[in-house]
């Protein structure tokens, strides 16, 4: 390292003995501790070899003021004398010396010998501290730009020397690769051991002049201009390296450590991106075009999309393992163009029917992760997902031949969508809202029947019989039908066949649960508002208040005199929350008519201004019986009310006729024959028929069966159940198109009040808004005119299609 004057004195027998002594500045009287200091500041000098030799100058000491030595004088020495202290003060060199004669040409030849050994592999003579002070002393005497130009002409002759080994004759295509490779190593690892010698060269030179460039970037731009330059040499290097890459592709082993070493020369050399990546971006584009295209046609989807995402795993371990971070978003974007985005078309309409209809969740979430990828993929994804939504839901509910299985295979079909949506497409919320769309569409592409078999699986499920489920699984189905309800626009037909199937299950006591009951009421009430439960409400408070009505009643009955040994129980519906009953007149025993006079009695006595309706297709009964057969002589049958007054004729005889049963009951003809074919033709047969068959017809006799036996003792004999007649269908159907009209009509009215004037379009745009059921143009057209003509409103005598409401 140069020293400061200030602090060490050299000296060089080259000079004269004059100036090789520094002038003390200050006293001029002669002093002992002068003489001791001028002893100390006398260094002997050791030569760069290691043994003793003659002094020398340091020219790195002799560098001009500008760098870094100062030129003003510092104290050195401070000593303490009894009568006050001196200062010894030395001064830089007046005269700056000159260099020996031809020292720079010798130093040069020794720095052009020791970077010739290196690029020789050979021994340098001298060490290298000995050559960076050599270059450090060039430097400090203004010929460092000589000497930048001298190294760079010795570089360049050599590496123009290692040219010809790459353009000669051609060698196989991995040998050729290799001996680049080597020969790049060797020039990388030959600049590193000059820049160390020339470092003084590069942080003084190189700094200083801008347009300069260092030692390492000047090797590589030698290399670049006389070797990778070459259009030969950069071409057998790309097509050697694409070669080695798509030998990979196909599955061979390669040399990674080459490779890497090869793209990164290439980074260096700053010629990657025009005389690799474009070239390896077009091969990439080309293979894998041809590939997507090939395996298509020859593999399914599943495994088609399993390739893929090999693929995109590969291609991005070669970024990470030899290719240059640059290139990642091109390549990856030219992989999924070739193999994804072309084909998300055929991809989907070739195989996501049969993912989705597998239930291949593993495959379905591959598919969603690979279509992220793309720029359109999710949006065609979505699509056929809510297509096959439509088209599988369709099948479900169109088909007669379903209808059993109809709202089971619904909610199979809701959970399995549900569960795809989740796992596999990450619930996301377009793919939820395209679902969502696709169940309303579909479920309400057969009017009415839906609505109807979800009341009558709810029915099921809530029956006292049902034994399938626990509290918790109940309440959990009854969540899942709600969702299906959901999807329903003609809600009021759900109400209508709900509320009859309830009533059966409240008057018969067959409901499993009244909680299970009222959760399912609170449920509906959620989803559709207190309007739309009301009546159903009124039903259970109507089955409470009858509670304590039977109470009061008993209670009546004990006090008095006669109270019978019939025990009656009656249940008061209001009629506008019950569904509607055709009034039955049978012939009932003359105790139940007393009875029944008894209870109208006391009712209206309580209630007055009310009148009573007796519904006897809705009473049951509990009948003791007596056979002959000793194991069964007693036994109570529990039956309907229709079942009673046939049993309670063969009290009078063992035999009627058929005739003869109706004449004595007036129990209507249909229902007659389902009630003896309960008796007579089921697994409790009380009493006999003959001939012996399942159907009745007039003639036929039935006798009272003395023999009848069973396990059990209280037996209960259920009716025979027919499926729901046409005609009570119609009716149903018939009272819901009875309300909706009712709807409509307070719908005009309410519209027309508050607008006054509209017209035809308007008022039909807005009865769509507020009407909560489906229903089409022509109906509304003639609830419009059925209003006109009652003089609700009346059309404008210019514009036949304005409406103006009348007050």
């Amino acid at each position: 390292m140069p020293l400061s004057s200030s602090e060490k004195l050299k000296s060089d027998p080259g000079l004269p003995q004059s100036q090789r002594k520094r002038r003390i500045s200050g006293n001029n009287h002669h002093h002992p501790d002068r003489k001791r200091a001028r002893e100390e500041l006398s260094p002997v000098i050791k030569s760069t070899m290691g043994e003793t030799a003659p002094k020398r100058a340091n020219f790195s000491a002799l560098s001009p003021p500008n760098n870094g030595f100062t030129t003003r004088s510092s104290p050195l020495i401070h000593s303490k004398q009894t009568g006050g202290s001196r200062k010894l003060v030395i001064k830089n060199f007046k005269a700056k010396p000159d260099l020996p004669e031809n020292y720079v040409q010798q130093t040069w030849q020794r720095l052009k010998d020791a970077v010739e050994a290196i690029h020789e592999s050979r021994r340098i003579q001298y060490s290298l501290e000995e050559l960076y002070k050599a270059v450090e002393n060039i430097c400090s005497h203004k010929k460092s730009g000589t000497l930048y130009d001298q190294l760079k002409d010795v570089c360049e002759g050599h590496i123009g020397s290692q040219k010809r080994q790459f353009t000669g004759e051609k060698t196989d295509s991995l040998s050729y690769l290799k001996e680049l490779d080597r020969c790049w190593q060797d020039h990388c690892r030959q600049m590193i051991m000059i820049r160390s010698i020339f470092l003084f060269l590069d942080r003084t030179y190189v700094l200083q002049n801008s347009l300069v460039s260092s030692i390492w970037e000047m090797g590589l731009d030698l290399f670049r201009g006389r070797i990778i330059s070459n259009d030969t040499v950069q071409q057998r290097t790309v097509d050697g390296l694409l070669s080695l890459i798509h030998d990979e592709r196909g599955g061979d082993v390669v040399d990674h450590s080459l490779l890497k070493s090869l793209l990164r020369m290439l980074s260096d050399l700053q010629i990657y991106e025009d005389a690799f990546e474009k070239k390896f971006l077009e091969a990439t584009d080309e293979l894998y075009a041809a590939e997507g295209q090939r395996l298509m046609q020859e593999r399914e989807v599943p495994q088609y999309l399993a390739h893929v995402d090999k693929r995109l795993k590969e291609e991005s371990d070669r970024l990470l393992t030899y290719l240059d971070h640059s290139t990642k978003k091109h390549l990856i974007v030219t992989v999924e163009k070739q193999l994804l985005e072309v084909h998300v078309g055929s991809i989907l309409q070739k195989g996501l029917d049969n993912l989705l209809d597998e239930n291949r969740t593993s495959d379905l979430k591959l598919l969603y992760k690979l279509f992220q990828r793309t720029r359109t993929g999710l949006n065609e994804l979505c699509q056929y997902f809510s297509a096959y939504i439509k088209k599988t839901g369709t099948t479900i509910v169109i088909d007669p031949e379903k209808d059993k299985t109809m709202v089971q295979d619904l909610l199979y079909f809701k959970d399995k969508m549900d569960h795809i949506l989740v796992d596999c497409f990450t619930n996301n919320e377009k793919f939820a809202i395209a679902m969502k769309d696709a169940f309303e569409t579909f479920i309400n592409k057969r009017l009415n029947k839906p609505a109807e078999f979800v009341a009558k699986y709810v029915d099921n499920k809530l029956r006292a019989g049902n034994k399938e489920a626990t509290e918790e699984e109940l309440e959990r189905l009854l969540d899942k039908i709600m969702v299906i309800f959901r999807f329903i626009h003609g809600k009021d037909v759900f109400e209508a066949f709900y509320k009859k199937d309830l009533a059966k299950r409240l008057l018969v006591g067959k409901s499993a649960s009244i909680d299970a009951e009222k959760s399912m009421l609170s449920k509906l009430k959620q989803e559709c508002g207190g309007a739309f439960t009301s009546k159903l409400e009124g039903m259970f408070k109507d089955m409470e208040l009858s509670k304590d009505i039977m109470l009061a009643y008993k209670q009546h009955i004990q006090h008095q005199s006669d109270p019978g040994n019939i025990d009656l129980t009656v249940n008061i519906l209001t009629m506008g929350y019950w569904p509607t009953y055709a009034p039955i007149e049978v012939l009932l025993p003359s105790n139940m008519i007393m009875l029944q006079t008894k209870f109208k009695t006391f009712y209206l006595g309580k209630h007055n201004g009310r009148k009573l309706q007796w519904q006897p297709n809705l009473g049951h009964c509990l009948i003791r019986a007596q056979f002959t057969h000793k194991s069964s002589s007693a036994k109570e049958l529990q039956v309907s009310l229709f079942q009673s007054l046939i049993l309670l004729l063969f009290n009078e005889a063992d035999e009627f006729s058929l005739e003869e049963i109706q004449a004595a009951t007036h129990i209507e003809k249909t229902e007659l024959t389902r009630t003896l074919q309960s008796l007579a033709c089921g697994k409790a047969r009380v009493i006999t028929k003959q001939p012996k068959s399942k159907e009745i017809e007039r003639g036929d006799k039935f006798c009272f069966n003395s023999e009848f036996k069973h396990k059990l003792f209280r037996i209960k004999i259920n009716q025979v159940q027919m499926r729901e007649t046409v005609e009570e269908q119609t009716t149903t159907q018939e009272r819901v198109f009875q309300d909706r009209q009712y709807q409509i009509d307070a719908a005009i009215v309410r519209i027309m009040k508050m607008r006054k004037q509209l017209s035809h379009n308007l008022l039909v745009s807005e009865l769509y808004n507020q009407l909560t059921f489906p229903v089409k143009p022509s109906d509304l057209k003639k609830r419009i005119e059925s209003l006109i003509d009652r003089d609700y409103m009346e059309r404008d005598k210019d514009k036949q299609n304005v409406y103006h409401y009348v007050a």
